[in-house]
């Protein structure tokens, strides 16, 4: 069996969100964020292995909380790292070695679908790598910081709309490949702020499959309103 694996990075703490609880355990509809992410992620088939890094003083109550679940998959919850790489490096350990795909998906993207699971991952089997991402609607800014007022910025240049992505997650990766840019990542002492970047280092193409704008990241107060909004929208469809 071609082995799947999804590492779910979930040690942050959710600064932007402006509560003391970090971000991917703040409860949506009566559940914690990340459990709503869990499910999703879980109800692929075809993803046989689940790895969440988390801060280390919850390590042992959420592992009972998700073996409660009743998960198919092995799911195994360890200690994250300060930084998202970090926490990625460490739950690429806990991957086994005939993982044919690595999937990384942030914690706190709870209405990521099946489809969108799926079809980057048979991107990502073609051509190795492969992220979800949406086209910019706005008007895109390159700015530099200048003596002006904290929130202020110069802008330096206009981006082309069409030659700019959004990108999200899931990000899907050869596990071999992944392995590599890790490893070369941390010879070189980089730090980026997705795996996808990392990919793009070693100089191989990554392919960008159309996400959804309802795939959303919770990161501010605001985007909690939304969550809720969605999850509502999809009680009515049922």
């Amino acid at each position: 069996m071609n082995r799947i694996a999804a590492i779910l990075p979930a040690a942050g703490l959710g600064t932007r969100m402006g509560a003391e609880t970090p971000k991917q355990f703040l409860e949506l509809d009566g559940e914690p964020i990340l459990i709503h992410t869990v499910r999703r992620v879980a109800s692929y088939a075809l993803v046989t292995d689940i790895i969440i890094a988390t801060r280390g003083d919850v390590v042992a109550s959420w592992q009972a909380r998700l073996q409660a679940e009743g998960f198919r998959q092995q799911v195994h919850v360890i200690r994250g790292g300060d930084s998202r790489q970090e926490s990625v490096a460490l739950a690429l350990e806990h991957v086994p070695e005939d993982a044919e795909i690595i999937l990384v998906h942030d914690a706190v993207r709870p209405f990521v679908t099946v489809e969108q699971i799926s079809r980057v991952i048979e991107e990502a089997r073609k051509c190795h790598a492969a992220i979800l991402g949406v086209p910019a609607m706005d008007t895109v800014k390159e700015v530099k910081r200048a003596s002006l007022p904290e929130d202020v910025a110069l802008i330096i240049g206009t981006i082309p709309r069409e030659r700019v992505v959004l990108a999200q997650t899931p990000q899907a990766f050869s596990a071999k490949l992944l392995r590599e840019a890790f490893a070369q990542a941390i010879a070189d002492g980089v730090n980026a702020s997705d795996e996808a970047g990392l990919i793009e280092r070693l100089g191989h193409d990554v392919h960008v499959v159309l996400g959804a704008e309802r795939n959303i990241k919770i990161t501010k107060p605001a985007d909690m309103d939304l969550a809720r909004f969605y999850l509502q929208r999809e009680r009515t469809a049922r």
